[in-house]
Order: C-alpha cells, then structure tokens, then sequence
C-alpha cells in the first residue's frame, strides 16, 4: 500500500469514528427522559385506582393507557422520553373531569418540565382530585353564550362534538351582521364548568370589548374530540403520533359547520370576516387553515403552536401558493422554551419571505408567558384588536 493510499484509509477511519462518535452522542440525546413519582396524596386518595399523565406530548387526552402510571406500593410513576424541550401536562384519573386541582376545587396551572438532564427524577405531590360535587360546580357562561348543538355530526370524521356560541351584546337589538371567529378546544373558551385547564373567559372578554369600543363578533367554539384531539389538529401523518385528521377536519369547518352558522346567524361570511384560532395544537390547526384556506380565513390566531409535532408544517407553509394573505398573529410565551420561541420566528420570517407585510403577519413574545390558559387568556383581547384594527373608542 502506498503513501497515498494510507492518507486515503486514515482519513476514512477518522471520519467513521467522528460519525459514529456523533451518533453515539445523538442517541444520547434522543434518551433524555424523565421519571414522575408522585409520593403525597390527598387524605381520602383511594390507591386502587390508576392514575395517569395527560399533557401536549400526546394531545390532552385526558388520559390513554399508554400513560398510566404504574404503582409500587403508595407511589406512582412514570417516565417520559423527550418529546420536545418542555413539556405541560397534569395528572388524571383516566378522563378530564378527575383531573388533580387545588386543595379548595379549583383548577391549577398546567404543570411544566424543562428537560435539561440524560435522566432525572421528579417527585410531585397531589393537592386534591376534582369530585363529582366540583364537577356540577355553576357555569360561569355569559348570559349571551349558548350551546348550538350537543352533538354535532362531523360526517368527514365519522364523530359528533359540542358547539357552542356567543352572539354579541347587542345582537338580539339590532339587524347588524358581524364577523365570525371559529376557535379549537371549545370546552375552555367560555365555561369553567366545561373547561379542564381553566377558561380563556372569552365571553367576558368580548363584552367588555364591545362596551368599549361598539366592536361585536359571533364566537363559534368547536370542543376538541379527546383522545382524537392529538389527529384532528394536525394534518400531518406522524410515525411517532399517527394519522393526521386536519385535513378532513378543516373540511367540516368549511363545508359543514359554516354553512349552518351563517345560516342561524346574521354573519359576514366573506374571508375577510372569518377568523380561525387556537392554542398549542389548535394554534397549529389554525395556521394550517389560514395558509390552506386563506380564502375562506382571512384572520387567523395562532397561539403557541405546536410546530415542533409537525415539521412538515414548514415544508408545507414554504411550498403554499395562490395565498389570499391573511392576517395572522402569531403569540408565545418566552417561557414556553427557545425551540418554541424560535419556530414561531422562522414561521414568521418564511411568510415575510412570500411577502407578507407587517400589516398581515404580527409576532408577539411575551417574557413571562407560559404554556396554559390563563396566559393565553390575557392576550386574547390584543390579538382581537390587531386582527381587526380596533381602537377603544366607540364612534
């Protein structure tokens, strides 16, 4: 073998062992995880029953057997890979409705994790469970919020879901017609009582808005389908998560619940009057629907999406054509993680990349915010106002 050939066969060997050493390192990573065990109950906690971890990981079911908790005598626990940087999540008893909570009943904040460790172990204590008594708590609904339907068929999906509406202030006084706002996750938009998280108090929210300014909006809240909530907000097929039901999703949006909605109620149907939003996968779904469809969204509120279940997203945004420009306001809570933070800011560049204006697309990082409804309930009435240029004074 000659010299040349020995360089040749060294720098082979070097660049096999660097690879390799790589890999090594990717795998590494790719095996963070963390273990939960829960070690202090409530008084009354019945430890037959089985306990579970529901959170953005895998689509707020409420509870699915792959997150059941497993039990050695009065501990539970569990280990999560990771999934993403940071996670939310609370615990259940199988279903929202058994959720953990307060000592006094209420709801608590999404717990959240930060993966920084290969391995590490956290120990969680539970305050209190949601009980039957809390459950039947009062609906804190504003009087001009109304169930629609209690099972609405979603012919596309083969499934029926709970809608809710609320008509503006003066709707039943006048013979305006006004804009409408299709929003994810209906069960905590209007109604602690429905909510698992807490509620956005969008209701309220738009109340006070219309008494400051004269500005009126019809709110159609689609609750989410439970285990099914994790395919029908995104329009991807994933190894990891499964099929993707957006597509057909956002097919009952335009095709079959719209048309019933403008024809109950006095809307303005045009793109311009539509808007589509959400939070976490919903925020995805949102902006899949306004990138899809701008022709029918116009508007669109995409709050802390989650890019991050569905890369292709971007592929998909990047390769979109005969876009109408919506508007679209883009929101995160600096708390959320980097990666969040930074997908959110390359979403955004690529739409100014396909000329957008800043007039069409707006990109808000909040400091303290965190992933979970009470942040997203206080920026809702600023998205509102950016989406439809509202000042606070009525003419």
């Amino acid at each position: 073998m000659n010299k040349h050939h020995l360089i040749i066969c060294s720098l082979v060997i070097l660049w096999s062992c660097k690879n390799n050493k790589q890999q090594g390192a990717d795998a590494i990573l790719d095996n963070e995880s963390v273990t939960f065990v829960i070690t202090n109950f409530p008084e009354a906690h019945d430890f037959d029953e089985d306990i579970y971890i529901s959170g953005d990981f895998e689509g707020w079911s409420g509870g699915s057997e792959q997150f059941k908790l497993k039990k050695k005598n009065q501990e539970y626990m569990i280990t999560i890979p990771k999934y993403r940087e940071n996670i939310s999540f609370k615990f259940t008893k199988g279903k929202w409705g058994s959720e953990e909570c307060e000592k006094d009943g209420n709801p608590i904040e999404n717990r959240t994790y930060s993966f920084s460790k290969l391995k590490d172990t956290v120990k969680i204590s539970i305050l209190n469970w949601i009980n039957k008594r809390q459950q039947n708590k009062p609906s804190t609904a504003a009087e001009n919020v109304r169930v629609f339907a209690e099972r609405f068929e979603i012919p596309q999906l083969n499934r029926k879901r709970r809608i809710s509406v609320y008509l503006p202030p003066n709707y039943n006084a006048s013979n305006e017609n006004y804009p409408v706002l299709y929003i994810q996750d209906g069960q905590n938009v209007f109604d602690v009582s429905t909510s698992y998280s807490g509620e956005w108090e969008v209701d309220e929210t738009l109340n006070t808005l219309y008494e400051e300014s004269g500005f009126g909006l019809i709110v159609v809240a689609i609750d989410h389908g439970g285990e099914k909530r994790l395919n029908e907000y995104s329009a991807w097929d994933t190894e990891k998560y499964g099929k993707g039901d957006g597509k057909l999703y956002l097919d009952f949006l335009i095709n079959t619940l719209k048309p019933e909605i403008d024809k109950a109620f006095r809307t303005k149907p045009d793109s311009q009057n539509t808007v589509v939003m959400g939070s976490s996968l919903g925020g995805l779904f949102a902006h899949y629907a306004a990138i899809k469809r701008s022709d029918i969204f116009g508007k669109a509120g995409v709050f802390s999406p989650s890019f991050w279940y569905a890369k292709d997203s971007f592929e998909f945004t990047e390769k979109a054509t005969n876009l109408d420009h919506s508007k679209i306001y883009y929101l995160v809570g600096a708390k959320e993680g980097d990666a969040m933070v930074k997908s959110i800011g390359q979403m955004v560049l690529l739409l100014k990349d396909k000329d957008f204006t800043e007039d069409e697309v707006f990109e808000k990082v909040v400091p303290n915010g965190t992933h979970g409804e009470s942040f997203w309930k206080s920026e809702f009435k600023e998205a509102i106002k950016w989406l439809f240029k509202i000042n606070n004074d009525k003419e």
